[in-house]
């Protein structure tokens, strides 16, 4: 196999941004795809609290490179993920803007309305991670397909869930057997894409594995998010007092204000 993520220091890298998703297994090898891929542009479809993407700006910024990034999102939430307010988002900036902003920008948007901004093949990587029905990542899949580059790969998450409405395992059924393709089957399940006809050699060689190498890999990715997993676990518990003690004391501060607020 010459292929070896095993030997990528990328691979290993402590992600800055540590909040749980259902993306977070897939962290360690989001940032080998962009080593993988070196791409001029990423577009990302359905980012919440922006992991994923994170994830794609901090590996571009560690490589050097001169990708332009943009995340789309409404930042309301939908069926799947529930409703949201504006926190989020704002949230998300503090972290984003900083660090990224120079080649990166947050767009709130619907999907269908953010394409109309993206001449035909501009993309080279989609990551489509919104809503999750059959017919709405279909949808989004087709909507975007002419913007993808020649050497365009698209992401698609979910493609192991099958409860509820989910549809995206679906999709890609239809999919796989139709382009080049790798499935994860961890954190949810991750499907790559090679949608276009010049894709890079090293995704090339990653989507044509023998059955055998691509364990060795699912193998070796699925250790490392479980690694980046605990991570984010034990970040969240060491702030979870303090996330408690501000909560309790704004339930304090409102108790006492209220009676002479009412006054």
């Amino acid at each position: 196999m010459n292929l070896s993520p095993s030997e990528s220091p990328i691979c290993y890298l402590t992600p800055r941004r540590l909040a749980l998703s259902a993306w977070i297994e897939h962290v360690p090898f989001g940032m080998f795809l962009i080593e993988l891929m070196r791409p001029s542009s990423i577009v990302e479809l359905g980012t919440r609290k922006g992991v994923s993407y994170s994830a794609f700006c901090q590996a571009v910024e560690k490589l050097g490179l001169s990708t332009r990034c943009v995340a789309v999102d409404s930042w309301h939430g939908d069926a799947h993920t529930g409703a949201y307010g504006p926190r989020v988002l704002a949230e998300l900036r503090l972290h984003h803007d900083p660090l990224y902003s120079g080649f990166s920008r947050l767009l709130q948007s619907s999907f269908d309305a953010a394409a109309a901004g993206f001449e035909p093949g501009s993309i080279d990587l989609l990551h489509i991670d919104g809503f999750h029905t059959y017919e709405a990542v279909s949808h989004d899949f087709h909507t975007w397909l002419p913007k993808m580059s020649t050497r365009g790969v698209v992401l698609l998450h979910d493609v192991a869930e099958r409860h509820r409405d989910f549809g995206v395992w679906r999709l890609w059924a239809e999919l796989a057997g139709r382009y080049p393709s790798f499935m994860f089957r961890h954190g949810h399940g991750l499907g790559v894409l090679g949608v276009g006809a010049e894709l890079p050699t090293p995704v090339r060689d990653l989507l044509a594995l023998s059955e055998a190498d691509a364990e060795q890999v699912r193998r070796f990715f699925h250790s490392q998010g479980r690694r980046v997993a605990r991570m984010v676990l034990a970040n969240f518990i060491f702030n979870s007092p303090a996330r408690l003690m501000s909560a309790v004391a704004a339930r304090a501060r409102s108790l006492r204000l209220g009676p002479a607020s009412g006054a």
